[in-house]
């Protein structure tokens, strides 16, 4: 299944992609939430509920007359991986991490397809990064790698935008508040659900900046393992519904470029991850 959330004039609603539209859950079944982490969470029964509307649903919302939110609205944790692709530790001027590079972004920097990313007026070096991004779908604490994927929901593609004066030119280095900012933190367009997946650990994720690509990696890169991260940030933290994870990001970022490239206004970013789609976000001035 494809999830989205989708603004209407009844506010947001939790939907499924089908054919060129989307189908209102709570419109369909009564019995389902209008959230799409309340659906998640209440594992296999809503899930079910969800594709049976899915599937008997006579009419859909055309997408092109809603706009989209976040999927997920409201993560409790934005979990973030820093350095976990071997050749974009490299071009950073650093060796692999022995463990996860682990930090979060605020709540409040997430945003949606198509929504703008805003370049905050106190940043000269916004940066792109391509990310795959994990969604857990039930809580847990010191989850065993092996049954790790049993507790992921889906996937997502995402993007983290990072102000790079701020998280690498402050005092001390200002990582949490150099990807915080407003809008820093897009994802979507849908969350794909495991089962349409597959190996997440093998998927090909790219960013293109203006139609040009800009990062061309694969997942199957990824350092730490999507169940290896799961494990290790579960030893401090319970993991809930909803939360999420951004995995990292490879090689070809615009700082370690020659010369910098940093994002500016009329930019467009495009990431696009293989079976999850495309997320797309212009860039606008402060």
């Amino acid at each position: 299944m494809q999830f989205v959330t989708f603004q209407s004039a009844l506010g947001p609603r939790a939907g499924l992609v089908k054919g060129g539209g989307y189908v209102d859950l709570q419109a369909t079944d009564a019995r389902l939430p209008n959230s799409v982490k309340e659906i998640i969470a209440g594992g296999s029964k809503l899930l079910t509920l969800a594709a049976e509307a899915g599937q008997k649903a006579s009419a859909t919302v055309p997408a092109s007359s809603v706009k989209l939110l976040s999927p997920v609205l409201d993560p409790q944790k934005i979990i973030c991986v820093g350095l976990n692709y071997a050749d974009h530790a490299r071009e950073g001027g650093k060796e692999p991490p022995t463990e996860p590079v682990i930090f979060c972004k605020f709540a409040t920097a997430l945003s949606a397809h198509e929504a703008p990313i805003v370049l905050p007026a106190v940043s000269q070096k916004v940066d792109y990064e391509a990310e795959l991004v994990v969604v857990i779908g039930r809580a847990g604490r010191n989850i065993p790698q092996q049954h790790a994927l049993d507790f992921v929901a889906g996937y997502c593609v995402g993007h983290d935008v990072s102000a790079r004066d701020w998280q690498q030119e402050k005092p001390g280095g200002q990582w949490l508040l150099g990807k915080s900012f407003d809008t820093f933190a897009p994802l979507g367009p849908t969350l794909v659900t495991p089962d349409e997946v597959g190996n997440a650990g093998k998927l090909r994720i790219q960013c293109r900046l203006n139609g040009q690509t800009m990062q061309d990696s694969n997942t199957e890169q990824l350092i730490f393992t999507i169940p290896h991260l799961i494990a290790y940030v579960s030893q401090v933290a319970t993991l809930m519904p909803g939360d999420l994870i951004y995995t990292g990001t490879p090689s070809g970022v615009g700082f370690a470029r020659k010369p910098p490239v940093f994002l500016k206004p009329g930019d467009v970013v495009e990431v696009e991850i293989e079976k999850l789609g495309v997320l797309r976000n212009p860039v606008v001035g402060p």
